[in-house]
Order: C-alpha cells, then sequence, then structure tokens
C-alpha cells in the first residue's frame, strides 16, 4: 500500500519553475501522508532529529523518503494538487481485497456488498475561506466557511470495521443548501465509480436525503441496488398510499419476537410493493418497508424506521432488507465519528491553503485511516496488537515513542518487535 501511494505522490503535478524544485513531490506527499499514518504531529521533526544522530530515519526506510521538507513546505507545494491524484490507492487497495475472503464475507442480503453514504465537515472557520469553500449565515451576522465531503464506506450488519471508498468532495457551486450539495456529490459520485462497483454486486445505503426520485434514477441507471430511509414528513404522497394499503387490509405484515437479554423485543414489520415515491405523474415505483421494535413487557418503542429499495419485499426477505438497511448508520458512527474523535481530528485546521490543500489533506487522513483498517483486517500481528493495547490512542502513542528513539528497516520490525515485547501469541 505504501508503495502504491509513493506512485500516486509522484504522478503530483509539478507546477514550479525555475531552480526552485529542492523536494520531490512524491517526498512532500509521503511527508504529509506518514503524520497521519502515525498520528503524530511531531514525527518528521523527530525523524530529522533521528537523521542527525544515526545518519538514517524511519521517514526513510518506513516511509520510502528521500528529504524531509517542513510543514510550511508541504502545505505550499500541495496547495495546487487535487485530490484527485489519489483516487487510485482506494481502487487498488478494493482490488486488493477483493481477491480475498475479506469481501467475500461482507456480502448481505442478494450477495450484495453494502456501500452507506453520507456527507461530513472537515474544516470550519469565520476567518479563513478559499474559493472551494461552502459558507453558512450565522444568528449573529457573521459568516462560517466550511469544507465538507461525502465518504463511502462498506459497511456489514454487526461488524464495527468500514472500509473506506473515494470520496467525493462537496463543493459551493453544487448550491448552498446543504441538502442540494450533498445530493449533487453523491450524483457525482455514482457517475465516476457506479460501472466499477454496481458491476459487482453494491447496494447502496443512506438517510432520507438521498430517497428522492432523481438520485434513486441515477443509482438504477448504473444497476446499483438501494436501501434507502424513507419518512412520512419528506414523502407524504408514499405514506398517503401507504394509508390507503393499510385501511384495506392489503399491506403486508410479519411479526418477529426476539429474546434481547433480559426482555423480549416485538418486530413489527409492514410492507408493499410498486408504490409510486412521489405523486408526479410518472413516478418512480419503489418498494416499502417499515419495522417497529417494542419491548414486550412495557410496550415501550425502542425503534422505528421505514426504508425504500428496489428489492422485492416478502414475508421471506424484509428482515433481511431491513437488517441491511439499518447498517447505514455505521457511515456515522465507525467511520465520521471515529475519523472525528479518535486520533485522526478530521476537524482540525492542518492547512487550508487557496486551492486543494484542505481537501488533499483530507484525503491523505482518510487513506491513513483506511490503511490502519486494512492491517486490521490481514495482519495478525497487528490485529494481536492493537487488542492487547486496547485503544487506538494508546496504540499510536507506543507506536510514536518508537519511531522517535528507534530506527526500523521496514514496518515489519516495527510490529515485530511491539508483538514480542507485549508477549503476545496469536495461536
Amino acid at each position: 500500500m505504501i508503495k502504491r501511494l509513493v506512485q500516486a505522490c509522484e504522478g503530483f503535478p509539478d507546477l514550479r519553475t525555475g531552480k526552485n524544485s529542492v523536494y520531490e513531490l512524491a517526498d512532500v506527499g509521503m511527508s504529509a501522508f506518514s503524520v497521519f499514518f502515525t498520528q503524530s504531529p511531531s514525527f518528521l521533526a523527530h525523524q530529522r532529529d533521528m537523521k542527525l544522530r544515526k545518519g538514517r530515519s524511519n521517514a526513510e526506510s518506513l516511509f520510502h523518503l528521500s528529504e524531509l521538507p517542513s510543514d510550511n513546505q508541504i502545505r505550499n507545494l500541495l496547495d495546487p494538487v487535487s485530490p484527485e491524484y489519489l483516487q487510485g490507492v482506494y481502487r487498488h487497495i478494493f482490488l486488493g481485497l477483493e481477491g480475498t475472503d475479506i469481501l467475500k464475507r461482507r456480502r448481505s442480503f442478494a450477495n450484495q456488498l453494502l456501500v452507506a453514504i453520507d456527507g461530513t465537515e472537515y474544516f470550519s472557520s469565520k476567518a479563513i475561506q478559499c474559493e472551494n469553500c461552502s459558507h453558512r449565515e450565522l444568528n449573529n451576522g457573521k459568516t462560517n466557511y466550511f469544507h465538507s465531503a461525502l465518504t463511502p464506506v462498506i459497511v456489514q450488519p454487526g461488524n464495527e470495521t468500514v472500509i473506506s471508498l473515494e470520496p467525493e468532495f462537496i463543493v459551493p457551486q453544487d448550491g448552498h443548501e446543504k441538502q442540494d450539495c450533498e445530493i449533487q456529490a453523491a450524483k457525482r459520485w455514482v457517475e465516476k465509480w457506479g460501472d466499477f462497483y454496481a458491476r459487482r454486486g453494491v447496494t447502496i445505503l443512506g438517510d432520507d436525503l438521498f430517497s428522492r426520485t432523481p438520485f434513486c434514477q441515477a443509482l438504477k441507471d448504473k444497476h446499483f441496488h438501494f436501501v434507502l430511509v424513507c419518512k412520512p414528513d419528506s414523502h407524504s404522497h408514499l405514506y398517503q398510499t401507504v394509508a390507503f394499503l393499510a385501511a384495506n387490509g392489503v399491506l403486508g405484515t410479519k411479526t418477529v419476537r426476539r429474546w434481547a437479554g433480559k426482555y423480549a423485543q416485538i418486530s413489527t414489520y409492514r410492507y408493499a410493493n410498486k408504490l409510486p415515491l412521489s405523486g408526479e405523474a410518472d413516478a418512480l415505483t419503489v418498494n416499502w418497508c417499515e419495522v417497529t421494535v417494542t419491548r414486550e413487557d412495557t410496550g415501550e418503542q425502542l425503534y422505528k424506521n421505514a426504508f425504500v429499495t428496489d428489492f422485492e419485499v416478502t414475508d421471506t426477505t424484509v428482515e433481511a432488507i431491513v437488517r441491511d438497511g439499518r447498517a447505514r448508520w455505521k457511515v456515522e458512527n465507525e467511520n465520521n465519528n471515529v475519523l472525528k474523535t479518535k486520533g485522526y481530528h478530521i476537524e482540525h485546521n492542518f492547512g487550508h491553503g487557496s486551492q486543494h490543500l484542505a481537501s488533499l489533506l483530507l484525503s491523505l487522513n482518510l487513506l491513513a485511516f483506511l490503511f490502519h483498517t486494512v492491517l486490521d483486517l490481514v495482519d495478525e500481528q497487528y490485529r494481536a496488537i492493537r487488542q492487547a493495547l486496547g485503544t487506538r490512542r494508546r496504540f499510536f502513542q507506543d507506536v510514536e515513542a518508537l519511531l522517535r528513539y528507534f530506527q526500523f528497516e521496514n514496518w515489519d520490525e516495527v510490529l515485530t518487535f511491539m508483538f514480542k515485547g507485549l508477549e503476545l501469541d496469536t495461536g
């Protein structure tokens, strides 16, 4: 993965003129990535000190760096580079995982991979802005400038690990309302990557924002399946139809009782097929299902949600479809929340620039998260070390200390050192 990322950084456009070319852009890109991967803001400073003391540093051996530019040089040289130059790394990793059982075991209803989509902000300021900033007017009269992106991830019910796919950046040209911007970014993602992912069997999951005719039609045009949240207040015509069917006793229903440890839960499903998504004459027809979960002993409602889908909903399929639809929240909890609170600090201003710097640095941060995820999936030593140390923070504190004081020739040496030091046994 490191080698493939180096190749991507080598492809960065070099807009420098004259003799101002001390640093190769591959070194600049990998220097930024090394900070995100180690989750150590001081990593490059530590490696400069190690180079002086030992004649060689971990930045060279672990990240293939020849020279170590300063933070300001990194920001200045990366500002003109579009994050599109990193997209091939996601494809490389996906294809690598596709040849293993990792993705095969993640397939869900109808043998599909589930891809959840959601937008998240990664920069916010009342003073700093660029032409790619979106903005909102605050109640106090001031303007808040921000960047946001769509962050698709492969999810699986019952699995806490998500696998990041290519992000799509939300830009102000999409409109001033967050909803308009997010949908337009989602459409671009579908157009860019639909041919590649859809033929591999992918179901798109999303919140109520996405269950609109134009986006659903875009998914169908690319042969994606979908299970999207559908709320009554934003789909009044569809729910009028549901109410009519229920009143006439022709709405499909199913009830399932499950023991939840201390009490039983009653899941009540309702469903119908071939309903108009809107009140327009040529409205797209979709299939609809709803689940309401209550405590059997008290009658307390624990959960309620509804979805539209292109899968036929029957007594046999409704539970699986709803289960997959509920996995949508993982893009918020296991992805966006982890990126914001577990060391990646994506809302921190690592550098804004005037062109692409903020979005490129986010891309490198997302790739660091993806690299860690893949290591956890495929490397037994890495997984055992992470489990033994408990939190991400403790793991990366240990990595920071080791890379500051010891020089390693490769990542296998780092992991073996930690594995033996913790006296672990993978069995």
